[in-house]
């Protein structure tokens, strides 16, 4: 492959050409077992980010985060994951897993590992986090636990505040059980008619748009201020609810439902009318999994198992309270001690200005060299934003055409599009309206982008467009010229700020024409035709990824270097995995840098020995994709927006896109050397599937953190580097 890595044309005719990767036949029978259980391997991720909640060395407004996260994580885990097990499960449909099991034998481990988590997750709540954060002035009470005056004082909040929008309701002959949304906090409250003696059953449903945590006295000085839950504030005014009724039982309650959306794309003329009408349906899933307090009796706890059609296994009873999502309303609490320090930003050094208070001139900045962007360390505001803003704005612009896939409720990259559309540019805007749990957003901004002329499109049947692309077309004194942005991440100021990624700023005419065409084909048919920079899902990029790890074994095999670096959020691919393997037996060196999911098996003798996965969480949340080939020593390096699963590679348009520029590569092993340092913090996954965290030396002093380390280097980078 060296010689054909030469130049662009030759090394796009690699990919030009079927291929057989592997002498499948002559190559050794790999084992049965060489699969880890990939929604066992989710969870464990989520007790990664657990483990996060209870490290007393983090600041505790953020273990009070990461304990929100857990929680928000189970749920979409279960409306989606599990949700779809069952229902593969209950329809007959369901097939053996990604390790040949029973999807109900799995279902059951499933519920094994979940109810351990939510009880190891509640701990660390009660014993961990609430704790230190009453050590630092933020004490979560309980009702009881209030003076008199706290309780006057609050007995008015409640009578103004939450009275007026509480809505109880009644179980009996006239009133049918009520329909539970789902996620939503419940009380259960069963009441004794005075006059009949009867007893009946109510539901009181916790409204989600108050606050969570209600402030004891607003007077409080910041630095030592009491919360009450609402939930326990709402439950001690039970008798406003239900005059003349003597309360006998209140417990909380939560319900997780199927929230999964399923839409015919073959079979409807209206793909948007059709996907809000599922919408309306998705808020009436089937229960899947019923939290109940660990104080409910069982007459109420019957009654919600009957109603609900619930098995024994699906319901987990907790400690109060339920809910700990609720947690992200106190970590937002302003106290910067009890948070990561602040950080700023960098702007890219290329792309600072040529005089202070003046806008730099993106277009230049990008016309001299490629520009590689590394997010949050580096400013997506004056970058990514800036790029499109600055297109918007410019009357030598002519088109822009751009994917979105999520943004922001106020994104200022829709609104530079509808700015640019109104000022008569062509602006074309993948809307992609099959993003999960952002699919009503979606439609809210297809709508507007229509209404201001953008000419919108919602990709191909069957398929959704997943990748990160923007194409400014520019009219300059020798012609067009195309500007464009390829990116691992989505085009959304809000979690820029937070999401760890990768975008590459071109001027490369070859990038341009491959845009072009890309987006072209999404707008018409079907996408089949090869690339000379990219490599596309679905037809194309599995393939030529298998191809650059069968040149690697080539090379070891003919005792040249040779290497693989892959960095994901989620490695599932039986093929992909099976060919690491072989290229591990090769002698590979393979390092596979992963946030979620990771279903291989490594250090595994005769299979994976050559093989390391590690992963890394923290203050960001690792999210660029990256794969690295040595190419005996030409080395072929992607950035894009693909995971290495099934629904990426198969039923998504996805798009990597190659890195020339040699600063740009070393820059990249400088990223890559760090993250696989041994004095690192990270965890280690074994062959049995258990993950090592590695956060301490023998000492027992703090390993490096390479979140901070990333953002040091940036800062000392941008100081120090001069615009170029």
């Amino acid at each position: 492959m060296t010689d054909a890595a030469l130049d662009e044309d030759r090394t796009a005719s690699d990919f030009d050409d079927d291929f057989e990767p592997f002498d499948i036949e002559g190559a050794p029978e790999l084992p049965a077992e060489r699969y880890l259980d990939r929604e066992l391997s989710w969870l464990a991720f989520n007790q990664r980010v657990l483990e996060l909640a209870e490290d007393p060395r983090i600041p505790v407004l953020e273990r009070a985060n990461f304990l929100a996260i857990f929680a928000s994580n189970l749920d979409e885990f279960f409306m989606v994951r599990v949700a779809g097990l069952k229902r593969r499960i209950n329809t007959g449909l369901a097939v053996p897993t990604n390790v040949g099991r029973a999807p109900i034998d799995v279902l059951s481990d499933i519920s094994k590992k979940a109810h351990e988590l939510q009880e190891r997750h509640a701990a660390a709540y009660q014993e961990l986090v609430k704790p230190a954060l009453a050590e630092s002035g933020i004490r979560i009470v309980t009702w009881a636990e209030l003076g008199e005056r706290e309780q006057e004082h609050l007995h008015g909040y409640f009578s103004r505040q939450i009275f007026p929008v509480l809505m109880p309701l009644a179980v009996d002959p006239a009133h049918p059980f009520p329909y539970i949304s789902g996620l939503s906090l419940n009380l259960s409250v069963r009441v004794r008619n005075s006059r009949t003696g009867r007893q009946e059953f109510a539901r009181v449903k916790v409204p989600q748009m108050l606050p969570r945590f209600v402030q004891v006295d607003p007077d409080e000085s910041i630095e030592d201020a009491r919360w009450i839950a609402l939930e326990d504030l709402i439950a001690n005014h039970l008798e406003d609810l239900f005059p003349g009724m003597e309360i006998i039982e209140h417990h909380v309650f939560r319900v997780t439902r199927n929230e999964d959306v399923e839409v015919e794309e073959d079979e409807t003329e209206n793909l948007i009318k059709a996907l809000e009408k599922e919408l309306l349906r998705r808020r009436f899933g089937p229960p899947i999994r019923l939290e109940i307090t660990d104080d409910m009796d069982e007459v109420t706890l019957g009654l919600l198992v009957r109603e609900l059609d619930i098995s024994d296994q699906e319901v987990y009873r907790l400690p109060a309270p339920l809910d700990l999502g609720g947690l992200f309303d106190l970590a937002r609490i302003d106290r910067p001690d009890l948070h990561y320090p602040t950080h700023v930003p960098a702007t890219n050094r290329q792309l600072q200005p040529a005089e202070p208070n003046r806008p730099a001139d993106i277009f230049a900045a990008v016309s001299r060299k490629d520009v590689l962007l590394h997010h949050p360390y580096e400013s997506f505001a004056t970058s990514v934003q800036a790029f499109l803003e600055q297109a918007a704005a410019d009357p030598d612009v002519l088109a822009i055409k751009q994917t979105l896939y999520r943004t922001s409720g106020d994104s200022p990259i829709v609104e530079a599009l509808i700015d640019a559309a109104e000022s008569g540019k062509q602006v074309l805007a993948l809307v992609e309206i099959k993003a999960r749990f952002d699919e009503a957003a979606n439609i809210t901004w297809a709508r507007k982008l229509e209404k201001a002329g953008v000419h919108v499109v919602y990709g191909l049947v069957g398929l959704k467009t997943h990748c990160k692309l923007a194409l400014v077309i520019r009219q300059e004194k020798g012609g067009l010229r195309h500007y464009s942005h390829i990116g691992t991440g989505n085009y959304n100021p809000k979690t820029s700020r937070i999401y760890e990624d990768l975008g590459l700023l071109t001027a490369d005419d070859q990038v341009g024409k491959d845009l072009t065409r890309l987006f072209n084909e999404l707008s018409g048919y079907a996408i089949e035709k090869k690339f000379k920079r990219l490599l596309v899902a679905p037809l194309h990029l599995r393939k030529g990824l298998l191809k650059l790890i069968a040149g690697e074994v080539h090379n070891a095999e003919a005792g040249r270097p040779a290497r693989i670096r892959i960095k994901v959020n989620s490695m599932v691919d039986e093929s992909i995995i099976d060919a690491l393997y072989r290229a591990s037996n090769a002698g590979v060196p393979v390092d596979i840098w992963v946030r979620g999911i990771c279903s291989l098996r490594p250090g595994i003798e005769g299979l994976s020995e050559n093989i390391r996965v590690r992963s890394i969480l923290g203050r960001y949340l690792e999210h660029s994709r990256i794969f690295s080939f040595h190419n005996d020593g030409d080395p072929q390096l992607y950035i894009g927006s693909a995971d290495m699963m099934h629904r990426n590679l198969d039923r998504r348009i996805e798009a990597l896109v190659r890195l020339t520029d040699p600063d740009h590569l070393a820059e990249i092993d400088t990223f890559w050397d760090l993250a696989m340092d041994d004095r690192t913090s990270s965890w280690w996954l074994d062959g049995t599937g258990d993950w090592i965290r590695h956060s301490v030396d023998e000492a027992g002093h703090p390993l490096d953190d390479s979140q901070t380390r990333f953002m040091q280097q940036t800062g000392q980078r941008t100081r120090s580097g001069k615009r170029r």
